[in-house]
């Protein structure tokens, strides 16, 4: 397994996450769009997850190409990207963002798949490749956090460019597979998909990430209002990922020992936590510093679920679109969702309640998972 073949693709590719989930929307700011503006630009990013994932999960899992793709896909977002240097329109904003992002999407879902066919047996052992992502994006949110105190929001755009052309270079290393088309399953797709335990994890998926909208689109607009500096803001987005690490250094352990369903359950109880201590807590150091320690939770141990479930039921030729499905419902559907809804809430009802109303979205998909799913999942 050319395990730092892999790991240098996530360590860039979340670098460029790392600057533009904390940032992107600073920079919007600063543009002077409105706090409903800068909802439906983020909510742009996440809607193309919808879509573009399972257009090039489709294609991936017809041709056996994922590592031609993610390449072409990088590349491409790479170039579309650049269409911020062109102009600075909300309608023009939203095209740049559509097509940047549909590439964008295309990459992360089938690398996941590449990585998980690699481990084969020891798909547990994911979170020790997928941690230098995590590294990653420390090491930009944290970087540019800095940066912003003396700079000004204008670097961020050129620095999304390097991190984006950075991945692009890491893709060129992941050895090419042979084509092939991968043995078939003997299920369809829609036999997979309307099983009841799949139905209820993308139920689960879709309502943990909307109630991340907030985080994604505002945190960093949030503590800047509450009198925290850009760099103590990166410094506190870069402490969860921090957590985010540790988990991923001990699933492999935590996993066989606890099993998923547990472990899921953990995860959206304590992501419900993390959204209620933001919304009431910020004026607190101490009170946002352990809710970002919460991250390890909210998406450390979801995630490392959520993968392995996915490659657990979506086998055979449905792998790269099993991924593509979870991004599509989890980070598009979801994602989009809270984006949009917290966009127009932070004007309407405030940010307390946004974050309050994200607890209970969250909430809700830990009464989901408790309620339907097996325990011997």
């Amino acid at each position: 397994m050319p395990y730092w073949r892999l790991s240098n693709f996530y360590l860039f590719f979340f670098a460029s996450v790392g600057v533009l989930i904390p940032y992107w929307s600073l920079y919007l700011k600063s543009l002077g769009f409105s706090a409903s503006d800068i909802g439906e630009l983020m909510a742009v990013i996440m809607a193309t997850k919808i879509i573009a994932p399972n257009i090039w999960g489709w294609v991936a899992d017809r041709s056996g190409q994922k590592v031609l793709i993610v390449r072409l896909g990088v590349l491409m977002a790479l170039i579309t990207f650049g269409g911020v240097f062109l102009g600075q329109g909300y309608w023009w904003m939203v095209v740049v963002m559509a097509l940047f992002s549909f590439f964008w999407n295309a990459a992360l879902p089938q690398f996941e798949a590449t990585t998980m066919s690699l481990l084969g047996e020891e798909s547990h052992r994911y979170g020790s490749i997928r941690l230098w992502g995590s590294v990653g994006f420390i090491l930009s949110v944290a970087g540019v956090g800095a940066l912003l105190e003396t700079h000004g929001p204008d670097i961020i755009p050129m620095t999304i460019l390097i991190m984006l052309f950075g991945a692009w270079i890491a893709t060129l290393w992941v050895p090419r597979e042979p084509v092939r088309v991968p043995a078939r399953s003997h299920q369809s797709i829609t036999a997979v998909l309307l099983r009841p335990e799949v139905l209820v994890i993308l139920a689960v998926c879709f309502l943990s990430q909307a109630s991340h909208g907030p985080y994604y689109t505002f945190y960093t607009i949030y503590l800047e209002e509450h009198g925290y500096g850009r760099g103590l803001i990166g410094q506190l987005w870069a402490l969860g990922v921090v957590a985010e690490i540790g988990v991923f250094l001990v699933m492999h352990k935590l996993l066989p020992r606890y099993g998923a369903r547990l472990l899921l359950m953990v995860s959206l109880v304590l992501t419900t936590a993390r959204w209620l201590l933001v919304a009431w807590g910020v004026e607190w150091l101490a009170v946002v510093l352990f809710a970002q320690l919460l991250h390890a939770a909210s998406f450390g141990i979801y995630h490392a679920v959520i993968i392995h479930l996915i490659h657990r039921f979506f086998t055979g030729q449905h792998q790269g679109r099993g991924q593509a499905i979870y991004s599509s419902i989890s980070f598009g559907a979801g994602g989009a969702a809270g984006s949009l809804a917290s966009g127009y809430l932070w004007e309407g009802v405030g940010s307390t309640a946004t974050y309050s109303l994200a607890a209970a979205t969250s909430f809700l998909a830990w009464i989901l998972a408790w309620r339907f799913l097996k325990p011997s999942i």
